[in-house]
């Protein structure tokens, strides 16, 4: 049986305000189940008197969402002065481009279209909005109607609000008016966007208190790892404020505006670059049915795309269930039986506490079986330790190339790409000198800035590798705009893991990329020639192994002072972390 012909004739559940109403007005109301529009009509004359009476004889606005068939699909009563739309969990939005319904209800006072109105119409994405307006003594009957239209510089409204006319006089083929609205609507998403093999599409959301330069910066960084998840970026919105509003981060009528924009453009995701408390998850999506994720969920998705070693898929896991634990949302407490007590006798344990204890039970595995994990790794690093061999580092920003330098000073030929996160899994090599002198090299996890707390603690484990390092080589995007922020980033982090005091080289990677802006960009050029000298890096290209000599010669005068010879390097493959 059709599962909306079994809630209209079988169940016919009234939604909204039913208080006080009289059992005839409530079969009165459930009788508009019954009711069917033609096809090519938006309300027919009758149904619209008949809510019309029902409406002067409650003192309640009466409202039918309609489907395309033209059935009645939901029946709601508000008060005086407005509806509320009950959830549409059978007709889901999702890559729609209208949801399917059109909302037609009444106005008391014969007030034209509200600003309440047009808001329903832009966030749910009705066919289209009418409202019918009774005259003072119920003599006439008119209507007016909204719909949605296609973003255009002459309109700064996602609607066009028609006058209110008779609804004896009212005309609008209504299949085929659907019909080229979509066909304009979708015409406008193709234009908007590029072509992408991405499977989500989003806005991403910035709110700070702090210049709008830092803001654009740091959302940069974002858009950077949306691309590396494999999310394409239909727009950006950055709000600046005073204080942060705790409920939605941004204001509620500016998280309206961002949401009908991205519902236009045909987003599926909003992506807010603030961690967002579980609180503000739940308000955003109770205002929408996008998904909504933040700064961490998606460094976290990175990070469980690119695991691939035992330890990496370990801590990743760790990482994700600690992040969702606290944003389980349910009835709460009351239906405990946990509490003991008076008050905590209940009928069991409900969904929410069993996936919370079963969360919980998956944690405490885990982190049972990274600390066998790190015992191995223990054991490695002490042999290593004991057997003399300095051990070297490599960290840095993420992207900033280090599996590259890695690569290129070993002969070495682990996984590099141009997306962040490229690497999670710690890689370890021998590096060779003259003479048999060799030191061990170890590729580390990127850093990136507001990394999120429970990856650090997760990853802390991977992270012991670099306390047992003689010396820690950390490499530099030189060609970032944002190089030295991003150096202040890794060395903030250092501090904060207890590695402030590690021996430290500093790599200016990707020099080829930095003189070709001596002609382009000469200002940035000598400011990153300045950083240079200042901070005494090294300058070296990666992909160029004949401008690694200078690093090679520097490693050999840091750890066997006094002896020169010209460099020769081979690699022998250690046994990666598994």
């Amino acid at each position: 049986m059709n599962p909306s012909f079994s809630r209209r004739f079988f169940i016919q559940q009234l939604h909204g305000n039913l208080t006080g109403l009289k059992k005839s007005q409530l079969n009165g109301l459930e009788r508009l189940y019954r009711r069917r529009v033609p096809v090519e009509e938006v309300v027919s004359d009758e149904l619209a008197w008949r809510m019309a009476e029902l409406s002067q004889e409650t003192g309640r606005q009466i409202g039918l969402l309609i489907g395309r068939s033209g059935a009645v699909e939901y029946v709601i009563i508000g008060d005086e002065r407005s509806l509320l739309i009950p959830e549409l969990s059978d007709f889901p939005l999702g890559r729609k481009l209208l949801r399917g319904l059109r909302l037609v209800h009444t106005h008391l006072r014969g007030e034209p279209l509200t600003s309440d109105d047009l808001t329903d119409l832009s966030l749910l994405r009705f066919d289209l909005i009418a409202a019918l307006l009774p005259s003072l003594h119920g003599q006439r009957l008119d209507i007016q109607i909204a719909h949605l239209v296609p973003p255009s510089p002459r309109s700064t409204q996602p609607y066009l609000m028609e006058r209110p006319q008779s609804l004896s006089a009212f005309t609008l083929e209504f299949s085929s008016f659907i019909s080229t609205l979509e066909a304009a609507l979708k015409e406008f998403r193709q234009e908007s966007r590029e072509v992408t093999s991405a499977t989500e599409q989003g806005i991403l959301i910035s709110v700070t208190t702090s210049s709008l330069e830092e803001a654009g910066d740091s959302l940069d960084e974002l858009q950077e790892l949306a691309r590396t998840a494999g999310v394409a970026v239909l727009d950006r919105v950055i709000q600046r404020q005073k204080t942060v509003n705790p409920r939605y981060l941004l204001g509620e009528g500016k998280l309206q505006e961002v949401i009908i924009r991205a519902l236009q453009l045909g987003a599926t995701l909003l992506v807010f670059d603030q961690e967002l408390s579980p609180a503000q998850v739940r308000s955003i999506s109770q205002m929408t049915e996008l998904k909504v994720l933040d700064r961490s969920q998606l460094i976290l998705d990175i990070f469980a795309r690119r695991a691939k070693s035992l330890d990496g898929k370990v801590q990743v896991e760790l990482a994700q269930l600690k992040y969702l634990l606290p944003r389980l949302t349910g009835r709460g407490v009351q239906m405990s039986r946990l509490m003991g007590g008076i008050g905590g006798r209940g009928p069991g344990e409900t969904k929410l506490e069993i996936d919370r204890r079963r969360i919980r039970d998956r944690i405490a595995r885990l982190e049972r079986e990274l600390e066998e994990l790190s015992k191995g790794r223990r054991e490695r690093r002490r042999r290593r330790v004991e057997a003399g061999i300095p051990i070297v580092s490599i960290v840095g920003y993420t992207n900033a190339g280090k599996s590259t330098l890695l690569n290129a000073l070993t002969k070495s030929d682990l996984f590099t790409e141009n997306l962040l996160f490229a690497t999670l899994d710690t890689a370890t090599r021998r590096l060779r000198f003259p003479r048999e002198r060799e030191v061990i090299i170890t590729d580390t996890v990127g850093f990136i800035r507001s990394l999120p707390k429970s990856l650090m603690g997760a990853f802390k484990a991977t992270l012991e590798e670099l306390q047992d390092s003689d010396l820690l080589i950390h490499v530099v995007d030189a060609a970032n705009p944002r190089f030295e922020e991003q150096i202040v980033q890794v060395d903030t982090i250092l501090e904060e893991l207890g590695l402030g005091d590690t021996p430290r080289l500093l790599v200016y990677n990707k020099s080829d990329l930095v003189s070709a802006l001596r002609k382009r960009d000469p200002v940035s050029f000598i400011r990153i020639r300045h950083s240079g000298r200042r901070y005494r890096a090294i300058t070296v290209s990666a992909v160029d192994r004949t401008t690694l000599e200078p690093l090679l010669a520097e490693l050999e005068k840091l750890f066997w002072a006094g002896e020169q010879d010209p460099w020769l390097v081979t690699q022998e493959e250690l046994p990666d972390e598994e």
